[in-house]
């Protein structure tokens, strides 16, 4: 029998906006609101906040893959100042990165989770830069848990069927081909 190496699914909030910060190119100064993981060998969600980013670089660092969405390009810049291990090498799937080389553009996490699961995301990054800044930390953790398991669902999607799907511009359903083994 195959053993399963252990799958972490992150994603994180910030405590700052683009605008606040000086632009993308800042990405390390948005400072760790939230993150959540879904480990799938205790099939358990963890919530982090930033006090506890190390505890969050351990558990990602003892995953055999971590997945997410944009991970390469956001979540990992945004915490990598809480560490000095190199959050870059971690194994990765970064669904975001594949869609991007596979389409040519980017496509958000919302139109991916309407075309493939039927669902929607329950909010989005400006509004738990708010809830954060109000005190409602309970509110970016369900946010952030939310995009965890859509993430999740997506790539246990993409990983049976070889393919997600997307609405595009004119209305007609796309597939685009995945290799999430």
């Amino acid at each position: 029998m195959q053993e399963h190496k252990k799958i972490v699914f992150f994603d994180l909030e910030t405590q700052r906006t683009f605008d606040e910060v000086g632009g993308r190119q800042n990405l390390s100064k948005l400072g760790l609101a939230v993150a959540v993981t879904y480990d799938s060998s205790s099939e358990e969600y963890h919530a982090y906040t930033e006090d506890q980013a190390s505890e969050l670089v351990k558990e990602l660092s003892g995953a055999g893959l971590v997945v997410g969405f944009n991970l390469l390009s956001f979540d990992y810049e945004v915490l990598q100042p809480y560490t000095d291990y190199p959050l870059q090498t971690l194994p990765t799937v970064d669904m975001l990165r594949d869609i991007h080389q596979a389409l040519g553009f980017r496509l958000p996490l919302q139109a991916l989770a309407e075309g493939t699961l039927g669902v929607g995301k329950s909010a989005d990054g400006l509004q738990s830069v708010r809830w954060f800044r109000a005190g409602e930390l309970e509110k970016v953790i369900e946010y952030c848990q939310r995009d965890v398991e859509i993430t999740m669902k997506l790539y246990e999607y993409g990983r049976e069927r070889g393919h997600v799907l997307y609405w595009d511009r004119q209305g007609s359903m796309r597939k685009i081909f995945v290799d999430w083994q």
